[in-house]
Parts: structure tokens; C-alpha cells; sequence
């Protein structure tokens, strides 16, 4: 599909504080600064490539306020807060205009039992399967293979993609946003060792995830062993992330790619957990506190706490570690040479 933009309409989505030069092209995608021509819109997110937007032949750029230069030709230069916030606003409008929503109703390849309740404005796809006492609420939009199982609940507005899985009594509030292959309700880890054998544990809670919540690809997120595990407002989950039993994520977390929560875990509100880190059972992760990517942390960790490495400790005590152990070998070879000194005495 080909979308276009005047640069009226981009004044209008970005809004910016000041504007110089003017273009009559319109913008008909996007591109890096070093690539982007004519008919494109680029920006600068990061100062690092400050020096490229002199030579840039892009036809509108979003810049940051502080930025001082002059454009070319039929170039527009839109000068926002920030111009990483302008161009998601922008691609969120050009995601509008490239996959809008099917309208309302059940493909006729969809199996829906007759005790669930679908809203009349929500979207079944094809081959989606909604089991007995499942809800699906007004304009939420299932694509193509989507499981819902018993008894489970969806809030409005929300997307889930191909191939997600909501199982058994688990529940998605408003605006949620399930990328493929998400799994919500999946069993929880448990066993018993009894008598040389390992005894299943039924994982009889559910799962929660509360409004404006997004989760990447791949993601697993267990159901409780009781009660429930939740998912906290606006927390965003990068792909590959498994969440387990019994753990509770408070608002506004960040969670990047392949991090893993052991069971009965607590994450504070707005803590960040960078790639791959592992966050050992029934620890408290304290508010705002930051993660450091593979870092491993198996106690509890103060509020606003910054801490990396494996085991985790204080991010600068990391950092002054790391200094020193670079200077081992010469410590080493000094060290040597003191005691061949002292054997000569």
C-alpha cells in the first residue's frame, strides 16, 4: 500500500516547536540519516550522528531543539522535544494507514463455543478458537490462530496476534497488546521429589494483565501455583521472556529480551531489567531499581539500586572491579619481582 504525507499533515502529527526551511515533496517513508532522499522523513535520536544531518538528503527532519543548522533546499527541518517520541507518533499513524483492523465479526473458520461472549465491534480471525465462558470485549481484534480458553477474559481494545495463547481463566484488561506466540497461562514450574520420583504440582491460579500492557514475541507467562500471577499497568515486555508462577510486576516495568523471573518474585514499579538477566525465586526487586543485561541477582534489591554482573553487585563497585582486574597481570609480574628481590636479600 502506498501512504503519503504533505508536510502539513506531518506538522500536525509532530507538532513542533519551530520549523526552517520548507519542502513541496511528500514524505512517502522513512529512512536512516545517512540514507534517507528525497521523499523521506529521518530524525536524530541519538547525538552520536549529530554530524550527518548537514549532509542528509531527506526531505523533513525530525531535531531536537538545541540543534543549531540550517537545511537545504526543499528541506524541512521540524524541531520537536523529542524527535524519537515525533517519529512514533508518526509511525503510529503510518501503522494505521498500513494494517488497519478487519472490520468487526467471526471468520467463518473460527471455532467459537456457544456459551462465549463476543462483543459485536470485536474482530474473531481465522482459525481462532474461543472456548466456553470466554469474553472477548468491544473492539478487541483477534488475528489468525489465536487460542482463548475457558473462562478467559479480554478487556477492550485489545490486539492479539497470530498464534497467542490465552489459556483457562486467565484475564487481559484494556489496550493490551499480545505480539505472536505469546503464551498467558501456560503451567508454572512445580514439583515435589517423592520417593526417587518428581511429583506434579497442579498449577491451579491464573494470570493478570492489566491495562496498556504490551508483550513480545515468544514471551511465557505462567499461571500461579494459587492465587495469581500479575502483570502491572504499562509494563512492556520484550521477546522471549519467561515470567513464572506466582510473580507480581508492578507498573511500568521494562522488561528486555529473554530476561527470566523465577516464581513468587516481586518487580517494583518502573525497575528496568536489561537482556538476559535472571532474577532468582521469591526476592523483591525494589521500585525504580535497574538490572544490568545478564546480570544475576538472587537476594532482594533496594529501591532506585543499579547493579550488574553475575553475582550482581553495585553498578560503579562493578566498574571499579572490572579496572582492577585488568590490572592483575602487571600486579602480578610486580608482585614476582618484589619476591625475587626479597630472595636476594
Amino acid at each position: 500500500m502506498q501512504v503519503s504525507f504533505t508536510a502539513a499533515e506531518l506538522l500536525a502529527i509532530a507538532q513542533p516547536k519551530q520549523t526552517r526551511g520548507g519542502t513541496s515533496e511528500t514524505v512517502r517513508g522513512l529512512a536512516a540519516l545517512g540514507t534517507a532522499g528525497p521523499g523521506e522523513l529521518t530524525f536524530l535520536g541519538n547525538a552520536k550522528y549529530r554530524s550527518e544531518v548537514a549532509a542528509t538528503r531527506a526531505s523533513v527532519v525530525l531535531l531536537p531543539l538545541d540543534y543549531d543548522g540550517q537545511p537545504q533546499p526543499n528541506q524541512l527541518f521540524l524541531l520537536v522535544d523529542n524527535p524519537s517520541v515525533a517519529l512514533a507518533r508518526f509511525c503510529s499513524r503510518l501503522e494505521q494507514l498500513l494494517w488497519p483492523k478487519p472490520a468487526p465479526g467471526i471468520h467463518p473458520s473460527a471455532s467459537v463455543a456457544l456459551g462465549a461472549t463476543i462483543a459485536l465491534s470485536a474482530t474473531v480471525g481465522p482459525l481462532c478458537v474461543v472456548e466456553e465462558g470466554a469474553v472477548v470485549g468491544d473492539r478487541s481484534h483477534l488475528q489468525a490462530q489465536v487460542f482463548v480458553g475457558r473462562g478467559a477474559t479480554i478487556g477492550q481494545d485489545c490486539w492479539l496476534m497470530p498464534g497467542v495463547i490465552l489459556a483457562a481463566d486467565c484475564s487481559l484488561r484494556n489496550r493490551v497488546r499480545l505480539q505472536p506466540g505469546v503464551i498467558v497461562g501456560s503451567d508454572g514450574f512445580g514439583y515435589e521429589f517423592v520417593k526417587g520420583r518428581h511429583e506434579k504440582v497442579p498449577q491451579v491460579g491464573s494470570v493478570l494483565i492489566e491495562d496498556d500492557v504490551e508483550i513480545g514475541a515468544n514471551s511465557t507467562l505462567d499461571r500461579a501455583r494459587f492465587s495469581r500471577t500479575v502483570i502491572g499497568e504499562g509494563t512492556k515486555i520484550d521477546n522471549l521472556v519467561q515470567v513464572a508462577h506466582n510473580v507480581v510486576i508492578g507498573k511500568h516495568v521494562i522488561l528486555c529480551a529473554q530476561v527470566g523471573i523465577s516464581g513468587s518474585t516481586t518487580i517494583g514499579d518502573y525497575a528496568v531489567l536489561g537482556g538476559q538477566a535472571g532474577i532468582g525465586g521469591h526476592i523483591t526487586i525494589g521500585a525504580k531499581a535497574k538490572i544490568g543485561g545478564q546480570a544475576g541477582v538472587s537476594f532482594d534489591v533496594e529501591p532506585g539500586a543499579y547493579l550488574n554482573g553475575t553475582p550482581a553487585m553495585p553498578y560503579m563497585l562493578g566498574q571499579r572491579l572490572e579496572v582492577l582486574h585488568r590490572k592483575l597481570p602487571e600486579l602480578f609480574k610486580r608482585v614476582d619481582g618484589l619476591e625475587k628481590l626479597l630472595a636476594q636479600r
